[in-house]
């Protein structure tokens, strides 16, 4: 299979407590840290899918320091961004309801509506 496979940082690679600036990333998720190298391991491209870079002014910063969380954990400098295009395969997201194709029905049955 090719494409990416975007996974979001705060509450899913990284745990999340709440906004405390850009410079603190949470401890690491262990199932995911696992996951995402499994996948580098199978050649897969993995990117770090985050609001954190929506505010250009401060997208540099950022970066620097998601980079540098990654290092830490054994991870490489994936590429991070906040865009979709044609080639994201999946996204892996703390937030996301995943919808049937072309139809609107909720694929996570233990995802509540409104």
């Amino acid at each position: 299979m090719s494409g990416w496979i975007g996974v979001d940082l705060d509450g899913t690679l990284a745990e999340y407590g709440g906004w405390q600036g850009i410079n603190h990333i949470g401890a690491p998720i262990p199932k995911m840290v696992t996951r995402v190298r499994r996948w580098l391991d199978q050649g897969r491209e993995v990117r770090i899918f985050t609001a954190r870079v929506c505010h250009v002014d401060e997208r540099e910063a950022v970066v620097a320091t998601i980079h540098a969380w990654l290092e830490r954990h054994g991870l490489p400098q994936l590429q991070v961004t906040n865009v979709k295009d044609f080639g994201m395969v999946e996204l892996w997201d703390d937030r996301c309801v995943q919808v049937e194709q072309n139809t609107g029905e909720i694929m996570s049955r233990t995802v509540k509506e409104p």
